[in-house]
Order: C-alpha cells, then structure tokens, then sequence
C-alpha cells in the first residue's frame, strides 16, 4: 500500500526524518508513536502529499483514496447528514445526473456504478456513524451553523469515516470526543476494512485499535508488531541489549587499547599493535541508547481545609430559565478521585462549573469549605493563551511581585524548562500549552481541581506524569477524560450524568463499557439541548395503549419501504438491462417513476423513523 524509502524531511531547518523508511502492507491498522514534536503529524501531512521530502521517496499503491479529515470545521445551513452524504462527491454527482440523462448507455452505467457503490444504503451508514459519534436523530437534522466548533469536527471525522477511503489518516481522532463516542470510534476502527494510519496518546486506543506501531524517535521510524503495550516491552528489551552490547563493544575497545599502548613501541609486538590499531578503525561504535528526558508534572502541595469541600442539598443549576441539572445531593471530600461519566451535552461541564463556582445554583443548597481554592482546567484555556508572549510572561502578568527565578520554578514544576519558558507561546507544541495552562491554573494554589478533558495535547510520557501528580496531589480532584488510562490510575469514584441527574455509578468502567456498547444503537442527547429529567412514570396499561398504534404504524410504514425497495429494484433492474433501450420501453417514464419513488420512500422512511423513536420515548417512561 504505502512505501517511504530513504525519507529525509526538514521543517524550517529542523530535521525532523533523515533516512527513514517505512512499509505499510495494504489492511493494516498502524499507530504513529513518538513524543510531542518529533513529527508524527507532519509525516501524516507528508503522507497525505501536503508536504514533499528533501530526499528519498514515497510510493503509494496505484489509484489509491487517501482520507484526511479536514481541519475546517464544516458549516452552514447544510445538517450534519447532508454534509456526510456530501463528502462521497461520486454519489452526490451521479445522483444529480439521473434526472437529466438522456443516453440509454449512460443511463445504465449510471445505475449500475450506484448499485457498486451501495448508493442506496448511504444515509443509512451515515445515520449510524454520526449516532455512533454522538448525533441523535434530532441532532442529525439541525444546521451545521447551530452546533459548536467540536461537534462540528465531529461532522468531518464521520465523512471520513463514511468515506472509506484505501488509506485512512487520522491525527488524535478522540480529541473531539466523550468518552463514549471514544469508545464507538475504538470499535468502529477495529473493523476499518482497509488500510490505517493514526497518530493518538490514548494507550488504551493504542493497545485496542493498531495491529502494528510505528515509532518516531530519533529522526528514524522503527516498526514493531503489536498493540502499546507489547511496543513499549519490546522498546525496553532492545534498549537493554543495545546497551548491553554497548558496554561490551567499550569494553573490548579498552583491552584493546590497553594492548595498543603497552606494545605500539615495542619492535618484538610492534606488527601485533598494528593489527589491533586496524581493529579499532574497524570497529563501528555502538551509539548509546537514547533515552529522552522524563517528563514531570507536580501541583503545589496546599493546606487542605477539613472536610468536606463542597455540599450540595437539592441543588439545581442551569442557564437562565433552562434547568441542565436538578435534585443535586452530592459531597466531596479531600481525598475524593471522581471522574464524570456521560455523553457530552448532558450537563458533565455544567456541573464542574457549579462545583467551581463559575456557575451559583438556581435553587437548593450548596456550601464550600472557607476559602476554598479551586482550580479549573479547560480546552478553552489554551486558546486563551497570547501568542506573543513567552511562559515567563504569562506567570510575571499574574505575578509581577514574584522573581524570575520564583517564575522558571513554577514553570519547571510542569516541564517547561529553560529554551521552552523562553518561547513565544504560539510557538509551543499542544502539549507545551497544556502544561502551561496548568502552571496558571496553580499560581494560587488549588485545593480543588477540575480537570475537564485534561490529556488533549499530551502524550502518552506526559499522560503518564500527569496521572503521577494527581496520584501525589494532597487535595480533591474531579477530572472529565476520554482517556480510560487515565480515568482508571486516578479515579476512586465513578459518577454518572444523565438524565439531568448526577448519581454514584456502582460499576467500574469495564461495566459502563458493556452497557455503553449494548445500548449505543439508542438515541444520543441532541448536542445543544441539554438533557432535562424524565417525565413522570407512565403505568403499564398507559404504556400498552399508547405502544399499540405507534408500533402498527412503524409495522405499516415499514412494510410500505419494503414494498417501495422491491419496486425500485425491479425499476432499476430494468433501466440496466440494454434490452430495454431497444424494445421501445418508454425509459422517460421509468425514470419518472423511479423519481417518484424515491420521494415515497424517504417518507415512508421518516414515517417509520418517527414511530420508533417515539415508542422509544414511551418505553423509557416506564
């Protein structure tokens, strides 16, 4: 599928390949995996041709689909199945020319090229992959223009994933994404029928999805079989051979050497030295292992006021007159982990803010502990970072009394050393940003953190560093992480939002997977409403008087498609047989009727749609 020979590739005159070479087998998945900035994005980009090598090659099977998705978030007034369907462009043109084809020969090629394709099963998969990625029914018919910049890279990670293409890219797909839709995605990928390059930090990603891992290090791309954790043993026995064979190699070097010095002047070995001299000049020096610098993160350690931090009786909370959540009866204590479970859009954000103090409630109660600090990690909070300024600056603006030396220590306690403090910050990688949020985050020394979404930008080392510091951390930590690495080493408590609710989750996350997946093909929340609590219990005998008309008309519109399918197929089969253009059949009027139906169709379709989902609705009520 995919050859890179003798790669070398510079980006404003830094190396970031020089000799590499790499071989992707058609169908395989592979994961691209290095720490932040070693290149794994620009190779995609380089892959994708975006970008062209100083030197080598690359070879990519002949006529093959590269897919990308693309960094413009999509919008408009399109929704977001219309910009899906849109994205497959042969369909979209095809469809288009039906009505206006006159040539018998080009009629049957256009209908035969759509029965190829599945033109008829499309909507159908791209309903499944936005619901997958979070997209109700509801949602799926809203304008694009409606729905913020992440759902809306959402919408361009499903027409990827509709299109299918021979090589599909993709760099941190989860980054957009819940928990939940991460966990769709995992298992959408791991039945991608094609061939899979991605880049991620998500180890549990990396361990579920990839078949292979490419690792970036050193300029060079070295290939091992397996999930992260079979690359990560693997790395670590060849680091420890290579250093082994090494100390050896130094160590044959200097009894040589020895021999050399002793003897060189000596007439009777003079030969002998000579011989050994030649023996060093051949000798190759086995370079040392690289081994990258550890990465630390440390939050400052704070008094801790005694327990409990915050209560919460009855507690609702909202926006303006519109109720996200309501009967909160919740505590937290010093030395509670609790990470928040549930779909984006049912209130998880709502409720770290109600807890930090962003957001006062509505009615009920809520008490914090006296001077209570809290500290509040968000996405946005790297967006909000000035680009011309370095780290320093961005410390010495909230702190001009502190000393430069107070300020890099700081800045060192998450990993910005002395070149990265120096930095303009729209220089810094992701991951250097995230860092640098964090170091704001703690200038006043938080006994409470909130970290929503947390990992975005970091790799898997820093991943790994952040985990640590939670682990270290003295005070109460709430975190909202995809990441199930993460969410596993620093959680102790699972709490589940939904409903319009915030409840205790009794399970671990093995448990909410299952159930996740069990019922993933279910309706999601719509992306803007928040979710507002059920509706009073219906009886069983309400529930059986409302469930019988509904479910006789999703059984009649349901045949009625099946009776409009038949037809159609039998109208197709007739346009794509050449005997048809030459016995006189009046093609003018099958392509009539095959327009007709296509109408009929979509309403009998949206017909039965309405009438599962609102039995879906009565049967939730009970």
């Amino acid at each position: 599928m995919l050859h890179l020979n003798d790669i070398t590739l510079r980006i404003a005159g830094r190396p970031l390949l020089e000799g590499a070479t790499l071989h992707v087998p058609a169908g395989t998945r592979m994961a691209l995996v290095g720490r932040n900035g070693t290149g794994k994005s620009t190779l995609l980009r380089l892959i994708a041709g975006e970008l062209q090598p100083d030197a080598g090659s690359i070879r990519l099977q002949t006529g093959a689909r590269i897919g990308v998705v693309k960094q413009e978030a999509p919008g408009g007034t399109a929704t977001p199945l219309e910009a899906v369907l849109a994205t497959d462009t042969e369909r979209a043109s095809l469809l288009a020319e039906v009505p206006t084809a006159t040539d018998p020969a080009r009629i049957a090629e256009i209908h035969n090229r759509l029965a190829e394709i599945g033109a008829d099963a499309a909507p159908a998969r791209a309903a499944r992959i936005l619901k997958g990625l979070g997209f109700d029914d509801a949602a799926q018919a809203q304008p694009l223009s409606s729905f913020s910049g992440g759902w809306r890279m959402r919408v361009a990670l499903a027409g990827v994933l509709f299109l299918e293409p021979d090589l599909l890219l993709l760099d941190e797909p989860t980054n957009h994404l819940d928990l939940e839709a991460a966990m769709w995605l995992e298992e959408h990928l791991k039945r991608y029928p094609r061939t899979l390059i991605l880049v991620s930090h998500d180890r549990d990603f990396l361990n579920s999805v990839p078949e292979k891992i490419c690792h970036l290090e050193g300029r060079k791309l070295t290939v091992y079989v397996g999930g992260y954790d079979q690359f990560e043993r693997q790395r670590r026995e060849k680091l420890v051979l290579a250093e082994k064979a090494r100390a050896r190699q130094e160590a044959e070097r200097a009894r040589i050497q020895a021999f050399v010095d002793r003897f060189r002047y000596k007439a009777s070995k003079a030969r002998q030295a000579q011989s050994r001299i030649k023996m060093l000049e051949r000798m190759q020096p086995i370079a040392q292992a690289l081994v990258e610098p550890e990465i630390r993160f440390s939050f400052p350690a704070a008094a801790i006021p005694a327990p409990p931090l915050v209560t919460m009786e009855m507690a609702r909370v909202g926006y303006g007159a519109k109720v996200v959540l309501d009967r909160l009866s919740l505590r937290i204590d010093p030395d509670d982990r609790i990470a928040l479970l549930g779909r984006n859009g049912n209130g998880k954000s709502t409720f770290a803010k109600l807890v930090a103090g962003r957001l006062e409630p509505m009615a009920g109660e809520l008490t914090r502990a006296r001077g209570l600090k809290v500290g509040f990690f968000a996405q946005h909070q790297i967006e909000d970072l000035l680009p011309e300024e370095t780290p320093i600056r961005h410390v010495q603006l909230r702190r001009p009394l502190e000393t430069e030396q107070q300020v890099r220590a700081r800045l060192a306690r998450f990993g910005l050393g002395q070149e990265r403090a120096e930095t303009k910050a729209r220089h810094l990688s992701g991951g250097e940003k995230t860092r640098l949020a964090m170091a704001l985050m703690c200038l006043d020394e938080p006994q409470l953190l909130i970290l929503d979404e947390p990992t975005n930008h970091l790799d898997i080392d820093s991943r790994d560093a952040l985990v640590e510091a939670i682990n270290e951390f003295a005070g109460a930590v709430i975190v909202i992480s995809h990441d199930r690495h993460l969410v596993e080493l620093v959680a102790d408590s699972l709490w589940l939002v939904a409903d319009g609710r915030v409840r205790p989750y009794e399970g671990d996350l093995d448990d909410y997977r299952k159930l996740f997946l069990e019922t993933s093909s279910e309706p999601a929340p719509a992306p803007k409403e928040p979710e507002r609590p059920k509706a009073d219990r219906l009886s069983a005998s309400e529930r059986r008087s409302r469930l019988a008309p509904l479910r006789q008309r999703a059984k009649e519109a349901e045949r009625e498609v099946e009776r409009l399918v038949a037809e159609r197929e039998r109208l197709e089969a007739r346009l794509a047989d050449p005997a048809s253009y030459a016995d006189g059949t009046d093609i003018g009027a099958l392509q009539k009727r095959l327009a007709e139906l296509a109408a009929l169709m979509e309403a009998a379709e949206t017909r039965w749609l309405e009438a599962e989902a609102e039995i879906e609705r009565v049967e939730a009520a009970a």
